[in-house]
């Protein structure tokens, strides 16, 4: 790196384009958003690289990837990006309530639809200019990169990068349909599912800690296994075995019965996370407040 960088040849709009980078992952992504050609994008994170002397980005398995410095660069040049975005209000005369620009949340399968979604949908429409995509997959999250304004986790990330706060907590039972009781005995205590197949996450691709079994039923293993929480719950309505669903989920199911509900339930939580520099944006304030109040008009499917 240069021992000295003189400020004046550092375009802003170059950094810009780096932030585009970090959030979409992806060169072809990050020049749509932006209204340009894909070599544009190449051109002026090259042209910011030589400027720094160092090395933003790199190829990755499934597109680019910021490096270390890349990733602290981003995260210091996001305030340029809501200085444009409030220069833009001013002119065009914007309510100061009025929210706009993109941002991307990712959350767990079955929260992110039925929470999530319809949260940012009324959010969308009392702020037609904002742009909200809903990332869904019940996973780590990948905390090297900057794909991601929001984050929606089970259980605490544990990262210095990220501000997390509890979200909602939330109620797991165990269900199977009557007719899969046609053919095995009703389990009359928690002992007796060892004589039954479980359904649950796929042990060795499950990476996120609180959802192990072990933690909560330590007796028992899975014979029936996905990574997607409604590929479990419909092979639970098919008579594959007991799942161990979302009380919010399986609820909306009036095939799926619950099993052992006065011995085995289980909570878990929700936790909102963002990267402690879009903290004081009013994008993410609004989306944390849309959530708040969705999970609290909603408690009763959560914790039934």
């Amino acid at each position: 790196m240069p021992d000295s960088i003189d400020a004046r040849s550092v375009r802003a709009d170059d950094l810009r384009y780096l932030l585009a980078v970090a959030r979409a992952g992806s060169r072809a992504v990050a020049a749509t958003d932006l209204g340009v050609d894909s070599s544009t994008v190449t051109r002026r994170i090259r042209a910011l690289e030589q400027v720094l002397g160092v090395r933003l980005v790199e190829q990755g398995v499934d597109g680019w990837e910021l490096t270390e410095i890349g990733r602290d660069v981003a995260e210091r040049a996001a305030p340029i990006e809501s200085a444009v975005e409030s220069a833009i209000d001013v002119v065009a005369g914007a309510r100061t309530n009025s929210l706009r620009g993109n941002v991307r949340i990712t959350a767990p399968d079955a929260f992110g639809a039925y929470f999530v979604a319809p949260a940012m949908a009324r959010l969308r429409n009392a702020n037609p200019d904002l742009t909200v995509e809903v990332l869904t997959a019940t996973r780590q999250l990948n905390l090297h990169q900057s794909g991601f304004d929001v984050a929606i986790a089970v259980g605490v990330p544990m990262s210095g990068k990220l501000v997390t706060a509890p979200l909602t907590e939330y109620a797991l039972g165990l269900y199977a349909t009557d007719e899969y009781f046609q053919m095995h005995p009703m389990p009359r205590t928690s002992a007796d599912l060892i004589e039954h197949s479980l359904i649950w996450y796929v042990d060795s691709l499950l990476q996120v800690g609180d959802l192990d079994l072990t933690h909560h039923l330590p007796a028992l293993t899975s014979r029936l296994m996905s990574t997607n929480v409604f590929a479990q719950v419909e092979a639970t309505r098919a008579g594959g075995g007991i799942g161990l669903l979302p009380a919010f989920v399986a609820t909306r199911h009036p095939d799926l019965k619950r099993v052992l509900g006065d011995d085995v339930e289980i909570r878990m939580d929700f936790s909102f996370a963002a990267r402690r520099e879009r903290l004081t944006s009013p994008t993410v304030q609004a989306i944390h407040a849309a959530l708040r109040a969705e999970v609290d008009a909603r408690a009763r499917e959560l914790l039934p």
